[in-house]
């Protein structure tokens, strides 16, 4: 058998054995290819699971209920901070950008309620309370000094990872800096210049000013952006929310009012400022 094997193999025209070949090397060029592609792929989910993963402190003096805590947590992809006392977990918390925290109330060195106050002395991450006990004033007193959630031993630790999930939602979505808008000034007081956008009034040294609408729309603009020179134009088409011409005096007319209604002195003015061949500026 192995003679007639080796007869078929030399009869094989060199063709074949050309395209046997070629064929050979892309198989194994190919696995090759996806072997590496599977290790960086697994490299690439390690490193995103490390950077996306939340921190969780669990903080219980019972061993089998806060190692069971970790183990569940752990599956979810959370890094898992694990300690049986409050000392330890104090620590932790001031050494670790901690995301949220598991706090048993009874524990050997330092109560929870203790542990959740000094918490909230620096941070405002999520604190959920576990305690054996049921009394309703127990989970208002939790509540009344920063905890966010609470849950009574024995419990689901599926109910857990629902509520730490929860938690961390609501945390991140209102605490999110690209989603926080800041609140929007109604008054500015500058050196005895107060003017209030809801009330729509202006007041200088005690006196209130009878400004038009567009008086005041200039004269709160300006407000807005004290300490920077604001261009003609932009005060133009900020006010009257129209393209601005070259040739267009209007501002500086409405400028001048506004001086003479505030006394203010042409040459200095105390106020609105002209920066010359470029716009206004209020100090």
């Amino acid at each position: 058998y192995e003679k007639q094997l080796e007869q078929v193999k030399v009869h094989l025209p060199n063709s074949v054995k050309i395209k046997m070949l070629h064929f050979l090397f892309c198989w194994i060029y190919a696995s090759i290819c996806n072997a590496i592609l599977a290790i960086l792929w697994k490299l690439y989910l390690n490193i995103r699971s490390n950077k996306m993963s939340e921190k969780i402190l669990v903080v219980d003096d019972e061993r089998e209920i806060a190692d069971l805590l970790e183990v569940y947590l752990k599956n979810e992809n959370y890094t898992v901070y694990k300690f049986y006392n409050g000392t330890d977990a104090l620590k932790c918390v001031e050494e670790t950008e901690i995301d949220l925290v598991i706090l048993d109330i009874m524990l050997p060195d330092i109560d929870g309620f203790r542990i959740c106050q000094k918490i909230r002395e620096k941070f405002y991450f999520p604190v959920i309370m576990l305690t054996a006990k049921v009394e309703d004033g127990e989970k208002i007193m939790g509540l009344t000094i920063g905890a966010d959630d609470y849950i009574t031993k024995p419990f689901n630790p599926l109910e857990v990872v629902a509520r730490v999930k929860t938690q961390l939602r609501r945390y991140q979505r209102y605490n999110n800096p690209a989603q926080i808008q800041p609140a929007e000034k109604s008054e500015y007081d500058i050196r005895g210049l107060i003017i209030n956008k809801d009330s729509h009034k202006c007041f200088l040294f005690g006196k209130e000013l009878q400004l038009t609408p567009i008086e005041f729309s200039i004269l709160w603009y300006l407000c807005e952006h004290q300490g920077k020179v604001v261009p003609s134009e932009e005060l133009f088409e900020a006010v009257w929310k129209e393209k601005y011409l070259n040739n267009n005096n209007t501002v500086m007319a409405h400028i001048g009012r506004l001086r003479e209604k505030m006394n203010e002195p042409a040459k200095k003015p105390k106020f609105i400022k002209t920066v010359w061949g470029v716009g206004y500026e209020i100090e």
